[in-house]
């Protein structure tokens, strides 16, 4: 049985003016979105797959059948001229046919120069599933506080299913562990051998493929790219050339610390997070990166649906004071979050940035059960309660 996605609706709606491009990590659910709302919402859908020789056949040669009125165009990024392909047509045949693109790799790299697609797409950043997605419930998306739901077996339940096996359908669903490390084994192989050998000039790909295996220890803390090519043994510009390729490929990402005239910070290197949590050993480290997507996810929901400038980033300054996590719209803080994995204390670090760069909400987020207090402008909560008030 196949779930509905949050993009859903979001999709289906954009499809009436303008083509809709899908991107996110390899296996999180893009082919099974699009073919889903191909076959519930059109008469006659066309699945194209650039990797399929026939598929690729009837895309060069633009021949589809009559009756299509929706033609899904999957990996067709690893066609070289494919940007100019998709907008010819779309051009021709827009009055024929809606058109969804989806891909592996970051379907808007491309916007800059040349015979540009802007203005004829929609892009949507399909992310792993999440708490609030998971209860069937729709988002409650304002400028005010986050709506929560209320913290029961349930969510608790959800949670330590997200927690344990992350938010990719297949290990999600299937709850098992040993298909949960095989899945790790062959995304990161698959990832490196197959999709980015595809499309990028990558002479060591075993080496970039030890990169992504020592990346998961790094999670949470200040990313030092000199400090990777140390363990790689390359120079700067190779390990700086390769955190851009896996993160083109949706295999980590970055946040960087919140600019403020009030805050004095001396470094301005990100912190990295994998969209995989569940490939992440330590508890402490599994959680921050739990939240850290949930939140990523947030914000592109708001970008790439709403339309606000919405940013996640972390506050740190030169006496390195620091919170978790700051989104923000229109470079304005809506709200600060700090991550622990037991401790109810209150962070110093939230009670000093709060007022100082006016953070209008504050959250400290905790692993355990059954918490939900406010103190000092802070609210301390369940993990569970928290992320369902997210997307």
């Amino acid at each position: 049985m196949t779930k509905t996605r949050y993009l859903h609706n979001s999709i289906i709606s954009d499809l009436k003016n303008k083509m809709v491009f899908i991107g996110g990590p390899r296996q999180v659910g893009k082919t099974t979105l699009a073919k889903y709302i191909g076959d519930n919402n059109y008469k006659h859908p066309v699945y194209l797959n650039w990797d399929n020789r026939a598929d690729r056949k009837i895309i060069l040669g633009q021949k589809y059948p009559a009756e299509a009125d929706i033609i899904i165009f999957d990996e067709i990024h690893k066609y070289r001229q494919w940007k100019n392909f998709v907008k010819g047509e779309y051009d021709k045949n827009k009055s024929r046919f809606h058109i969804i693109v989806t891909g592996s790799a970051r379907l808007d790299m491309y916007r800059r120069g040349g015979d540009s697609l802007l203005g004829r797409y929609h892009y949507y950043r399909l992310h792993p599933f999440s708490l609030r997605e998971l209860t069937t419930t729709e988002p409650k998306i304002g400028l005010k506080e986050l709506s929560f739901l209320p913290a029961n077996e349930n969510t608790r339940k959800i949670f330590s299913d997200l927690f344990g096996f992350g938010g990719f359908p297949e290990p999600l669903f299937k709850k098992n562990a040993r298909f949960l490390r095989r899945f790790h084994l062959n995304r990161v192989e698959r990832i490196v051998k197959e999709d980015i050998r595809d499309v990028e000039n990558v002479r060591d790909l075993s080496a970039l493929e030890i990169l992504a295996d020592i990346l998961p220890e790094k999670v949470g803390s200040l990313l030092s790219i000199n400090g990777l090519k140390e363990d790689l043994q390359v120079n700067f510009r190779t390990a700086a050339l390769w955190m851009d390729i896996l993160e083109r490929f949706y295999y980590h990402f970055r946040i960087y610390p919140f600019a403020a005239n009030s805050i004095k910070s001396l470094r301005k290197e990100p912190k990295m997070y994998l969209w995989d949590w569940s490939q992440i050993e330590g508890e402490a480290e599994r959680l921050e990166n739990m939240v850290a997507s949930h939140l990523l996810k947030f914000t592109h929901y708001l970008r790439d649906h709403l339309g606000w400038k919405a940013e996640l980033n972390f506050i740190r300054d030169r006496e390195q004071r620091e919170v978790d996590f700051l989104v923000s719209i229109n470079k304005k803080p809506r709200f600060a979050v700090e991550v622990k994995l037991k401790d109810e204390n209150i962070s110093k670090s939230l009670k000093y940035f709060k007022d100082r760069i006016k953070i209008p909400f504050r959250y400290q987020v905790i692993k355990e059960n059954d918490v939900d207090f406010f103190k000092d402008g802070i609210r301390v909560m369940s993990a569970d309660k928290f992320l369902s008030g997210l997307v």
